[in-house]
């Protein structure tokens, strides 16, 4: 008979619980019993998971299995173990099969991922690790798959605070502003009532995500599609300008006199905008910002879509979008307290918020008036459309079909493959190409790949088959491919991301 020695090298970086660690041995693969080893001490290491210190490889280690193996006779071996990342993320348990045929052999181990629930040790995926990979859509759903039930809430109630800070709520201050302090200049209205009218556009918000989560459950990424369509684009800027129109004094927007009454009546109005004005312009709002896609709403759309209920979808959204209407809250009532009472200021606060009402339907519209200086930057080239940026040139495509073809080729040339989702009209996309791949040491990296851009400005059937093809609601979606064509999920960027964090993440898929 002969030792059974393992030796296990953690990656840099990375490192393995001691108690995740289990080895089964038999003469046969389907046969396998429980072995015990004899470990190494490893470092201690405090889990903030468990709330303890736990032992940790982190370097290489060699272990003893208390088992011997007969000479001459093939055995299988079995080792389960879980290893985490120094930056918080913990990977699944991992199997590791060995077959043992004599004695100085190496056998070469095929790593699986387990299914199932194992009992060793796993480290959830917390908030503070969803901050780091803000700009991950996959970090968000796992975030959200791993935490239980009771938590939902609280945790897309935080969601919405990170949302809060985002481009896609700007849109909502100067609206805000506006509903605030009024669409009438010659009056002032009090603290309390400001306060009132900003809970009231916070809860239209609120409601209408809730809607959209019911919408979400129960039909999917055609809701979002919908909303990011050329159509919808032009709707929500000629609201803004139709808005804006009535803040420079050019007509005043009202209900029937006979609606208005009763409303005030109810309300006990007597000066400043309307409460049931107020939460229709908040629910007006999140369809204007509803376009701008980032990670965080992307992972919880797609959590929501995952789950189908309508209930709990409608219930997590509005808590979502209290949160994200807490900071516009505390901005309209703070900004109110701290600005004079009555004044020609009003005048001329009503003229500005109009020029930002003006300047955010320019914002929402500018996608779609530049689309046909965009056609120009994309040219043929051997009957290929190409989208020239700085040195790195997109192959353009509309359909999967297209797509497999690309894949197909840069599998036999052994090249992987970053697949961009664009639209003229999206405005993050945009982003991406001015600020990302156009920076120097991004298109450097760019050019390392075989690069594929999946043009769905028309939002046409094979437009919505390859969005659906991938689960994403609509771009900007980026997607890497390896050498065999499998995506590599892991890598997804959904919403804008930096130069230099692009630039690291490119870099790692090229490294490995």
């Amino acid at each position: 008979t002969n030792d059974i020695e393992l030796e296990i090298f953690p990656a840099k970086g990375y490192y393995v619980y001691q108690e995740s660690l289990h080895f089964k041995m038999g003469s046969e693969p389907n046969k396998l019993g429980l072995v015990k080893a004899s470990l190494p001490t490893g470092i201690e290491k405090y889990d903030e998971t468990f709330q303890k210190k736990m032992q940790v490889y982190k370097e290489a280690f060699l272990l003893t299995l208390d088992k011997k193996a007969e000479v001459g006779k093939p055995l299988y071996l079995e080792l389960e173990l879980q290893g985490c990342a120094e930056a918080g993320i913990c990977y699944p348990p991992m199997t590791l099969k060995f077959l043992l045929t004599g004695p100085g052999v190496k056998a070469r181990p095929i790593p699986e991922v387990l299914e199932g629930v194992s009992n060793s040790p796993k480290k959830e995926f917390g908030l503070m690790d969803v901050w780091r990979e803000r700009d991950d859509v996959n970090a968000i759903t796992r975030f959200l798959d791993s935490t239980p039930t009771g938590y939902l809430f609280l945790a897309f109630f935080i969601l919405g605070l990170a949302l809060a800070f985002t481009p896609c709520v700007l849109p909502m201050l100067p609206i805000l502003s506006s509903v605030v302090f009024g669409t009438q200049g010659k009056k002032s209205i009090s603290k309390s009532r400001a306060s009132l009218l900003a809970v009231a556009y916070v809860l239209g918000m609120a409601c209408v995500y809730a809607l959209a989560g019911v919408l979400m459950a129960a039909l999917g990424g055609s809701v979002q599609r919908a909303l990011q369509s050329p159509i919808a684009l032009i709707g929500f800027a000629l609201l803004l300008l139709a808005l804006s129109g009535s803040l420079f004094g050019l007509y005043e927007l009202r209900m029937p006199q006979s609606w208005q009454e009763k409303v005030d009546q109810l309300a006990g109005r007597h000066k400043g905008g309307s409460f049931v004005g107020a939460f229709a312009l908040g629910g007006i709002s999140t369809l204007v910002a509803s376009p701008c896609i980032t990670a965080p709403l992307a992972g919880v759309l797609a959590f929501i879509a995952q789950t189908g209920s309508m209930s709990l979808g409608a219930g997590l959204l509005f808590v979502m979008a209290l949160g994200m209407g807490l900071p516009l809250l505390f901005i309209a009532i703070e900004a109110r307290i701290l600005i004079p009472s009555t004044g020609i200021w009003m005048v001329w606060l009503q003229r500005t918020l109009g020029v930002l009402l003006v300047a955010t339907a320019a914002w929402i519209a500018s996608p779609l008036l530049q689309s046909s200086n965009e056609a120009g930057g994309k040219m043929m080239a051997n009957g290929q459309r190409q989208h020239q940026i700085g040195n790195a040139s997109f192959a353009v495509i509309q359909s999967s079909a297209q797509l497999d073809q690309f894949l197909a080729q840069a599998k036999e040339q052994k090249k992987l493959v970053l697949l961009d989702f664009y639209a003229d009209w999206c405005i993050s996309c945009k982003e991406m190409e001015i600020n990302t791949f156009a920076n120097s040491e991004v298109n450097q990296e760019l050019q390392k790949f075989v690069l594929v851009q999946a043009d769905v400005t028309k939002n046409s059937p094979e437009n919505q088959e390859l969005l659906k093809r991938f689960g994403l609601f609509g771009p900007p979606g980026i997607l890497i491919f390896d050498l065999n064509s499998e995506e590599l999920k892991d890598q997804r960027v959904i919403g804008y991301m930096p130069p230099q964090r692009f630039a690291e993440r490119l870099k790692k898929v090229l490294a490995n």
